[in-house]
């Protein structure tokens, strides 16, 4: 299909762990963390807003399920749509062995068509995760995405930083590539950048705001996790769970949304920015 929402290769992605999911870590949760405390907050408050104990949920780009599970395991309903078949066929044998097959479904599709598989105006909550870094228009990504809200519902939108880029490749030794990103209106650090597009936060926030969305939130994620060897978080006794402290605490700090590797924005539309409140924090999820 034209404008893919990511290449059909590229979805074994860490699965999301809640911070609060007890003593048992991995490395892997250090990438997803934030990103899924935000959204499984922002659920739980459409939840006790809408009175609804079971949301319906679209996840754009979605891939093998590694957010769309956990929130089936919530007990909502998650549509995925994704253009690749080949990440749809584990998303099922993923859904499948957590039990949670009956609430998610994957159909093929993408950004610029989404409406052709999707129902428009149809979801509590939508998902955008890995996706403007790789449409044309981002723009109309972040458009369609609102429209397929209800008139009280949540957009959760992560997209790769350009700092967190700029830092790595300067880090690495790598200084005119670094320059190069810095300079480049796509954040891009050169031919074989496999990432077509990088982000600011000024610019997420003004995609979201641009669409009609209310920001509720902005968080920089995996702001060490990409930079700590990973040999020390391995082998110190307690150095992954202080990690993922640090990266939870740093997260909605603005200083350091410049350096981070991906930008998380929650978005809300003016029905649910008035209906949402502080939620108590609910149980974790694991998959």
């Amino acid at each position: 299909m034209s404008d893919p929402m990511r290449p059909p290769v590229s979805h074994h992605h860490p699965e999301p762990t809640s911070l609060r999911s007890g003593p048992s870590r991995s490395r892997a949760s250090l990438r997803t963390a934030v990103v899924w405390e935000v959204l499984q907050e922002a659920l739980e408050r459409r939840v006790k807003a809408t009175g609804r104990e079971s949301l319906d949920v679209l996840d754009t780009g979605g891939g093998s399920g590694n957010f769309a599970v956990p929130a089936a395991r919530l007990g909502h309903r998650v549509t995925v749509v994704d253009p690749s078949p080949n990440a749809l066929f584990a998303l099922e044998r993923r859904a499948a062995e957590a039990g949670v097959a009956d609430r998610v479904k994957g159909v093929q599709g993408d950004a610029h068509g989404l409406f052709d598989v999707a129902e428009r105006g149809g979801y509590d909550a939508v998902l955008c995760h890995g996706v403007l870094e790789y449409v044309d228009d981002p723009a109309e990504g972040v458009r369609n995405a609102v429209a397929a809200l209800r008139p009280e519902g949540v957009l959760s939108l992560l997209a790769a930083g350009l700092g967190g880029a700029v830092l790595a490749r300067a880090l690495a030794g790598h200084f005119k590539e670094a320059k190069q990103a810095l300079d480049d209106p796509n954040g891009r650090w050169g031919t074989g950048d496999p990432v077509p597009r990088r982000f600011t936060a000024e610019q997420l926030t003004g995609l979201v705001e641009g669409a009609g969305l209310r920001v509720g939130a902005v968080h920089g994620v995996r702001v060490f996790a990409d930079l700590v060897p990973g040999v020390l978080v391995d082998t110190e006794p307690g150095a992954l769970e202080a990690l993922l402290k640090l990266e939870e605490a740093a997260a909605e700090l603005s200083a350091f949304h410049s350096v981070a590797t991906q930008l998380h924005v929650l978005g809300e539309t003016g029905g649910a920015a008035e209906t949402s409140g502080a939620g108590e924090t609910g149980g974790a999820v694991e998959v």
